[in-house]
């Protein structure tokens, strides 16, 4: 019995793992060296790959992102700056004068306005039609996937191409008393016991002009939001609605304390996409109204402008001048979209 006990002493212990020596020990410091030594090869290498794979995308957002943005910069603070004038060896003076243009400027209250009063519309509108439209689409069992279709669909067309169309709908051919020529919308609109609007033609009213354009930026915004919308509401866990439906809940307390808290993430990620897309907003204009004129025929003064199309109008003649218009609006979009994720802070639940 001794000698078996003795043999399984020895065994257990030349089969026991080799306990560390501690840092301090004789030895301990080198084994722990030799450890970090192989970690930090290890490491290395990994982050090595991880770098080459990320290394064309790199380059691509150093190229087309970053040094514009650092470019734009540096050409708002040069007075007159022109590209030609800095190629053949014209200095530029350093100062504030292109942004103090740029507040100065006699339309600039106009473009801001037109901006701000298009995106505070048009994004909580959309956002509720958007949102209504994709609970009812979640709902529809026969035909659902030709429904979803169907309300995509103007996600990938051509955004001037449609206000192209938009401005026919609302447009009156010839005289505006001819019962066959008041457009298609007026013939709607007549055809409810009201009268024809002159909505885009020559002599058209501000807000006639901003109606359509309000109408066409939230119809083509719903798409999108849709499409991120309904993608939630197919996550949702059924489990709550079940649960409601047994205690008797109405549909709108359902909609209201179940679907909106637990799509708050998507909510509030369509309401920050869509306010700086709205501060963006140009293409609708021009693809109603022409570029030139940025408002109806005979109009003076481009009436129906914003700020990217102060910027676009701007560049060409005076690339200072239409850099520092683009920092302030980034710095509006900033602003507004801080506080947004602020506010989503404490009404999302995530």
């Amino acid at each position: 019995m001794d000698e078996e006990k003795i043999l399984t002493e020895s065994t257990s212990e030349e089969s026991a793992p080799a306990q560390e020596s501690p840092e301090g020990a004789p030895g301990g410091k080198k084994k722990f060296s030799e450890r970090l030594k192989k970690a930090g090869r290890w490491l290395g290498h990994s982050q090595l790959k991880a770098w080459l794979y990320l290394l064309p995308a790199l380059v691509i957002l150093a190229i087309f992102t970053v040094y514009p943005i650092i470019n734009t910069v540096r050409i708002s603070m040069l007075e007159d700056y022109s590209f030609l004038k800095e190629k053949g060896g014209t200095e530029f003076l350093v100062n504030f004068n292109n942004f103090t243009n740029v507040v100065h400027y006699r339309g600039f209250l106009t473009c801001m306005g037109n901006t701000m009063l298009l995106t505070v519309i048009t994004v909580p509108v959309s956002t509720m039609l958007a949102l209504l439209i994709a609970v009812g689409l979640n709902s529809i069992k026969w035909l659902k996937k030709v429904f979803q279709t169907i309300f995509f669909l103007p996600y990938v067309t051509n955004a001037i191409a449609i206000g192209m169309v938009f401005k026919a709908m609302f447009e009156i051919i010839g005289p505006v008393n001819s019962p066959s020529s008041v457009g298609i919308i007026n013939t709607i609109v007549e055809a409810f016991g009201g009268s024809a609007v002159n909505w885009v033609n020559e002599g058209s009213s501000y807000w006639a002009n901003m109606a359509v354009l309000i109408f066409f930026i939230v119809w083509n915004a719903l798409p999108f939001k849709i499409l991120v919308l309904l993608g939630g509401l197919q996550n949702v866990n059924k489990q709550y609605y079940d649960a409601a439906k047994v205690d008797g809940t109405s549909r709108f307390r359902i909609f209201w304390r179940i679907t909106v808290p637990l799509l708050s993430p998507m909510i509030a990620y369509v309401v920050i996409t869509g306010f700086i897309g709205g501060f963006k907003e140009y293409t609708s204009i021009i693809g109603i109204f022409d570029e030139s004129l940025m408002g109806p025929p005979g109009s003076i003064g481009k009436p129906l402008n914003t700020m990217v199309g102060y910027i676009y109008g701007t560049i060409n003649n005076n690339q200072g001048r239409a850099s520092a218009a683009a920092l302030i609006l980034f710095a509006v979009i900033f602003v507004v979209t801080m506080i947004n994720l602020y506010v989503s802070k404490k009404r999302v639940h995530y």
